[in-house]
């Protein structure tokens, strides 16, 4: 289904009679005085009577070719209120015959910044579907005319418009089956991102040897696929400040390796890359809107297979900072592959802050189920920013412990450290103490464990299930409103 905003050919009143209207919480419409010829008025008048005004939309047939909606504000209505009363009105007229809708803004009874904007962009983002691989797609196509004083400026539809491409690209890479998006395949999507201006650097298995990054490349031995390490650069500022640096999990299918997973979803694995497709869409997005920042994101992009060349339970791996690893389960892999990413970002970028996201642990999704994603941080200031913004653009974190006591827990015999924890418990906590490790500068940094959200089963305010896209919208905010 495709949903068009239009700000300019707003087609004759008499050709299009399905006008959007907002009204305040109590649905006064004297403002509709203006719209309505007095007998329409009156019945509109007498129609909402019967409605029920503790809804938030209401729709009147004016008569059998006229309908009136109405969308009502309460006074100290938020941005993010805004937007899920967008995807309501999406899910409320998604099947209706009526295609072409007038929205008019002049009467607008909240002061709220760029709220027809919000309201835009909550149908956009609830208007996502992935039906690449439907043989019968929907050729649906909603057109929503908007006018009026209260429209956003050119440079805010700008920005809406970067925040939904970006957040439906990660959207796309999520929702792809692992045998079409492996990591070679991949790396040529994420190499198209040129265009945009952003700088694209890939980094093979014959260039990630010579470095030795040798815990990203075990994940990845025992698949025909290769294994990669890609960079990607957006110079906003034209200087060498330092930049803000975002590092993503990229395992295109993950069976568990030797370590195997139940077959009972493991179809779900498809989306274990989730994090690296959050700093993907991300980077899209700052390219989209030119945002005025230098940042970078990192992406390890791997497969995880059994097979004869297979990393074993029980191999000791010499990681890119020096620190060596004993795999003690091949299923705790995603660590990993942040391990030697991590270090590299912080060696090579020297960058403000470094801001991780991974689908790691499934004791995550034990602690906070799909409300939250866990935050782990060696940082108070930039655990404060996420947890503030999160909550401003309903992509909400919770930061959890790390502490020093923890760390015996993954002390190996053997080598530096273990992968897992063996004696049980504390499984993300033990995962983000086990990253921590391989920040070696004291560089802040946080740990998103995103294993609950990124991905829905049921849908969300302003998703229909599958890939939500969850951690784009969250970072953009994050870097718009305290690094611009």
């Amino acid at each position: 289904m495709n949903v068009q905003i239009n700000y300019k050919n707003i087609p004759s009143e008499k050709k299009s009679v399905n006008h959007v209207l907002f009204t305040d919480e109590n649905f006064n419409i004297l403002v509709l005085k203006k719209y309505l010829q007095k007998k329409e008025y009156l019945f509109v008048s007498d129609l909402l009577k019967s409605k029920d005004l503790k809804k938030k939309i209401i729709d009147l047939d004016v008569n059998s070719k006229k309908k009136i909606i109405l969308i009502s504000l309460k006074k100290n209505i938020n941005s993010s209120e805004v937007e899920n009363l967008g995807a309501k009105f999406f899910d409320t007229f998604k099947n209706s015959k009526t295609i072409n809708y007038i929205l008019s803004t002049d009467l607008l009874p909240i002061k709220l910044k760029n709220a027809v904007g919000h309201f835009l962009h909550g149908i956009k983002l609830k208007s996502y579907i992935f039906e690449k691989y439907k043989t019968k797609k929907s050729k649906k196509n909603i057109t929503i005319f908007v006018k009026g004083k209260n429209k956003p400026s050119s440079s805010d539809q700008i920005k809406f418009k970067a925040i939904e491409e970006g957040s439906f690209y990660t959207r796309d890479l999520v929702s792809e089956p692992g045998n079409v998006l492996h990591p070679d395949e991949y790396t040529k999507r994420i190499a198209s991102l040129k265009k945009h201006g952003l700088k694209i650097t890939i980094y093979d298995e014959k260039k990630l040897k010579k470095l030795g990054m040798n815990t990203l490349l075990g994940v990845g031995q025992g698949s025909i696929r290769g294994s990669y390490l890609v960079t990607i650069e957006w110079n906003g500022l034209k200087n060498n400040s330092k930049p803000l640096a975002f590092v993503g999990k990229g395992v295109c299918f993950d069976t568990g390796g030797i370590s195997l997973k139940p077959a009972k979803f493991m179809e779900d694995m498809t989306y274990d890359m989730a994090g690296s497709a959050v700093v993907v869409g991300l980077m899209k997005t700052l390219a989209v809107r030119k945002a005025k920042i230098n940042a970078v994101g990192v992406v390890g992009l791997v497969e995880n297979m059994p097979g004869g060349n297979a990393l074993r339970p029980g191999d000791i791996l010499k990681s890119y900072s020096g620190k060596t690893v004993e795999v003690l389960n091949t299923d705790a892999e995603g660590r990993l592959v942040l391990a030697d990413a991590l270090t590299y970002t912080e060696k090579k970028f020297k960058p403000k802050f470094i801001v991780d996201l991974a689908t790691l642990t499934g004791a995550i999704i034990v602690s906070l189920g799909s409300e939250y994603a866990g935050l782990f941080s060696n940082d108070d200031k930039l655990s404060k920013q996420l947890i503030d913004t999160g909550e401003k653009v309903e992509e909400k974190v919770w930061r959890m412990p790390l502490n020093k006591n923890f760390d015996k827990l993954i002390d190996s015999k053997n080598a530096d450290m273990q992968n897992i924890n063996y004696v049980g418990g504390a499984g993300s906590t033990t995962a983000a103490q086990f990253l921590q490790r391989f920040i070696l500068n004291k560089t802040p940094w946080a740990h998103l464990d995103i294993a609950g959200m990124a991905f829905s089963k049921y849908g969300g305010a302003l998703n229909s299930g599958g890939a939500t896209g969850y951690g784009v919208r969250l970072l953009n905010k994050l870097i718009e409103e305290n690094y611009e």
